[in-house]
């Protein structure tokens, strides 16, 4: 059985178990990897760093620049480039601004400490950034996704390329999860 046929049958709850299941898995494998590619497991928090400038400068503004352009390319495209096999929107749509908030905030942390802060770190930009890519498999066949995914990767990737702060791109990542949740759960604000 093909995966978009598995979530076509799983209630809109099983989903959102599997989907904090994936992001528990992430920040554990993060924890292992660390183990083995960091002197010290405590390595990684050399890249928290709390300047709110740079939070905001790096991580805020690009967040909005990329929901932004994401609203305009769904305004200009079919509906159907965007069809993720409305995964998001059963995870997101009537869901209390405070889930969406939490949801984010673990998806952005989970996935940002294993791809940056983890593997960012050890094997380079182009590899963290691809491979982030290749684990939101479900846009492998869709091209408008994955060119945004890919270059959503790309951009968050160099934003810690540039400031070597983990929190940058954990809020950079939050930002587009929250914000991209909230016009799902509230789609007529993006028609605003």
């Amino acid at each position: 059985m093909k995966q978009s046929e598995i979530i076509k049958i799983m209630s809109a709850e099983e989903l959102k178990k599997q989907l904090l299941l994936s992001q528990f898995l992430f920040l554990f494998i993060g924890f292992i990897l660390s183990i083995f590619l960091f002197n010290k497991l405590t390595d990684w928090f050399i890249y928290i760093n709390w300047d709110i400038n740079e939070i905001v400068y790096y991580g805020v503004i690009p967040g909005l620049i990329i929901v932004f352009i994401d609203i305009l390319l769904m305004i200009v495209l079919p509906k159907r480039y965007y069809d993720d096999g409305g995964i998001n929107e059963r995870i997101f749509k009537n869901q209390s601004i405070a889930y969406i908030f939490i949801l984010s905030l673990v998806v952005a942390i989970s996935e940002e400490v294993l791809f940056r802060g983890v593997i960012q770190t050890t094997f380079g930009y182009v590899f963290a950034s691809v491979l982030f890519a290749l684990v939101h498999f479900r846009y492998l066949k869709k091209p408008v996704l994955l060119v945004s995914v890919l270059f959503v990767s790309f951009y968050i990737g160099y934003m810690f390329e540039i400031t070597g702060n983990l929190l940058v791109t954990i809020i950079a990542h939050f930002t587009v999860d929250f914000l991209s949740g909230l016009l799902i759960r509230f789609p007529k604000w993006g028609a605003l």
